[in-house]
């Protein structure tokens, strides 16, 4: 999408944060903004998410944390029903281990709430347009902990699991947390969480980016991980 592109037909924004007055904050801001166009406002992930199937908006700029799930959660399920739909999340928190787990779940970019409003226009405009951005006080941290954790992670070959733990694997390599693995196996928490501490014991990880990229780099070998 060039800019031409971008002021003849402005980006639809979904915007999706549980704090009302950020909300309207956002949505003031934005209306200032000739290329960009505020469809619609949720403030919950059940919202969020029947808004964007509703509206299939261009981009959808969500908080990572709501009241009734997590954002990553949401962004998996917009992504999976619209395709052409990009989610940038605009987070209090700085946290690498959420940001590797949006990046899993088909986010295009990971942007902190202290970003300026000019920055964050860009952001949007960036993303609208197939690209991806990180805010940059993450840059450096995240780049340098996925070269860790491709080195500690990816040694050696993929270790032997059983068919459950597999599908655990695969589950949280997806961002899911154990609550969401649980429903979808059909799994009590607790096991979940046993499953997860074996599974971290078996491949010698100690937190869950980690098995996700132990997942990735190994997911060639459909045979042992699939």
């Amino acid at each position: 999408m060039t800019i031409s592109n971008l002021k003849a037909h402005p980006i639809r924004l979904l915007l999706v944060d549980d704090h009302e007055i950020f909300l309207i904050g956002l949505h003031a801001l934005f209306s200032r903004v000739r290329t960009i166009r505020v469809v619609g406002k949720a403030g919950t992930a059940a919202t969020a998410l029947s808004e964007a199937l509703r509206l299939t908006p261009d981009v959808v700029l969500m908080d990572l944390r709501l009241p009734d799930g997590t954002g990553v959660e949401i962004c998996r399920e917009i992504r999976s029903a619209c395709p052409n739909t990009k989610v940038l999340f605009l987070s209090s928190y700085q946290d690498d281990d959420a940001l590797l787990a949006s990046a899993f779940a088909g986010a295009s970019g990971y942007l902190l709430k202290q970003i300026d409003h000019i920055a964050l226009t860009v952001a949007v405009e960036t993303v609208a347009k197939g690209q991806s951005v990180v805010d940059p006080h993450m840059t450096t941290v995240v780049f340098d902990r996925m070269r860790t954790l491709s080195t500690s992670a990816g040694e050696g070959a993929a270790v032997a699991l059983s068919p459950q733990q597999k599908r655990v694997l695969a589950l949280l390599a997806e961002g899911n947390t154990n609550k969401e693995i649980a429903q979808a196996l059909g799994l009590t928490d607790k096991t979940v969480k046993n499953y997860v501490r074996h599974i971290f014991q078996k491949i010698r990880v100690t937190r869950r980016s980690q098995a996700a990229v132990y997942f990735l780099r190994h997911s060639a070998d459909r045979a042992q991980l699939l």
